[in-house]
């Protein structure tokens, strides 16, 4: 729980401007700015079965647009501090959710991050 509402993510802390890499391939599914998470981007695996929320973003990626194909590993944003993360402590909120039938971007059911993001280290990775 953070300030009366449970914190569905995990924060990673990282200087201000550190790349952030897509976890999986999939599609950008929505650019937001929202008063909480700031320069948000929701991205969706390939079959749309999770949804991707990076926030607090400094700023997208050059070219980055909804629709957009994706890799895994390939820049869509710099952490930051937007939204309502303090500017002392820049860091990237990641949160996965598993996605309900309608797909809707923002609802889904959250589900914890580290088993991908672990996969995901060691195929950018590979001989670690």
């Amino acid at each position: 729980m953070r300030k009366g509402h449970r914190h569905e993510a995990i924060d990673i802390r990282e200087p201000e401007g550190t790349p952030v890499r897509a976890v999986v391939d999939g599609t950008i599914r929505k650019l937001f700015f929202s008063k909480s998470g700031g320069n948000t981007i929701y991205e969706f695996d390939r079959a749309s079965v999770y949804c991707y929320y990076y926030a607090h973003l400094e700023r997208y990626a050059d070219g980055l647009y909804d629709g957009m194909p994706v890799s895994r590993g390939e820049v869509i944003g710099y952490v930051g501090s937007t939204g309502n993360a303090s500017p002392a402590v820049p860091h990237l909120h990641l949160a996965i959710y598993l996605l309900e039938p309608q797909k809707r971007w923002w609802k889904g059911i959250p589900i914890d991050p580290y088993p991908i993001l672990e996969r995901t280290i060691k195929a950018l990775r590979p001989g670690q």
